[in-house]
């Protein structure tokens, strides 16, 4: 089994069905052809997620995630992607959708930057946005 590791940072979150969640997040990986090694998601507050954007981004933004990849090799995952608790929930009233459908995008998008995607243009985003509805059918089928 892959190393995928579910960590709450300043707050309090527990993330139900890590072991689906894990099977998951491996199979869309391996769909990619690509290898986890060792990826974190790291569930924070926006004001934590907020100091991050700042640090080491240099955006003075809120944001409902943060992706880093470590990775030295090609199809190899090492990363860490944060979060924010808030931002999701938030949205996922906006969104009118429930706050698991919400997250579960939010760290599948995650992973798929560590895949290679991209979001910035409206053709990356679009494929980013189809991707995304793909893991999350894939999701449904995961026992």
């Amino acid at each position: 089994m892959p190393k995928i590791n579910f960590f709450p940072e300043n707050i309090k979150f527990d993330l139900k069905h890590k072991t689906k969640i894990k099977k998951w997040i491996a199979q869309v990986a391996g769909n990619e052809k690509y290898i986890i090694e060792n990826l974190n998601y790291i569930f924070c507050s926006d004001a934590y997620l907020l100091e991050i954007n700042q640090t080491y981004l240099k955006h003075d933004t809120f944001t409902d995630i943060i992706t880093f990849d470590n990775s030295e090799f090609e199809n190899e995952i090492i990363g860490d992607i944060y979060i924010s608790v808030d931002r999701v929930k938030e949205n996922s009233q906006k969104l009118q959708l429930l706050f698991e459908q919400e997250l579960y995008r939010v760290m599948i998008h995650g992973l798929l930057h560590l895949c290679g995607y991209k979001d910035k243009k409206p053709a990356d985003k679009q494929k980013m946005t189809e991707m995304e509805d793909k893991s999350l059918d894939l999701l449904e089928m995961i026992g």
